[in-house]
């Protein structure tokens, strides 16, 4: 949960809530991706400080990680965005194709990194893995019971299906 709290919100998720609220959504975009790029260098600080555990890095080899796992396909995808109109017109013209790579791509990212955190000398066990995952599961189920209740005491006539005009 710490680690959780460190973490900014994704850019799909501020959109779906600010488009629900009825809010400014380009800022709120703009604001999101603000914040994921700040969050790149202050998370780590963050959740190192809340654990209350010190690491040892280079920080130039993480940062040059981050160059080119992250800032040079958006430097590169930008440029070629800008100066390839042939390029955009493939890809408008294959969209639904590309987005199905990008979400294999997804899952094949996840998975890897799932594996390889198993196959090392973890510190958890693997029952112990399962048990916070039951945990976990019944910690949601047990928050959304609770707020189902309040909404049905709270708003009582609007659950009813007798909306209050």
């Amino acid at each position: 949960m710490v680690i959780a709290s460190c973490l900014p919100m994704s850019i799909s998720m501020v959109h779906v809530l600010t488009d629900a609220a009825g809010g400014d959504d380009p800022l709120a975009v703009i604001n999101a991706a603000a914040g994921n790029m700040i969050g790149v260098f202050l998370s780590p600080v963050l959740i190192l400080g809340y654990v209350g555990v010190t690491g040892d890095t280079q920080v130039t080899d993480v940062f040059c990680d981050l160059t080119l796992k992250v800032l040079l396909p958006v430097v590169v995808g930008q440029i070629v965005q800008k100066t390839m109109p042939k390029a955009i017109a493939l890809f408008n013209k294959y969209k639904e194709y590309v987005k199905k790579a990008q979400e294999n791509a997804l899952v094949c990212i996840v998975y890897t990194v799932f594996c390889k955190t198993l196959t090392k000398d973890a510190v958890s066990s693997f029952g112990e893995i399962f048990l916070m995952i039951a945990f976990l599961f019944l910690f949601l189920i047990s928050v959304m019971m609770t707020a189902w209740f309040t909404m049905r005491l709270l708003f009582r006539d609007c659950c009813l299906g007798n909306p209050v005009n």
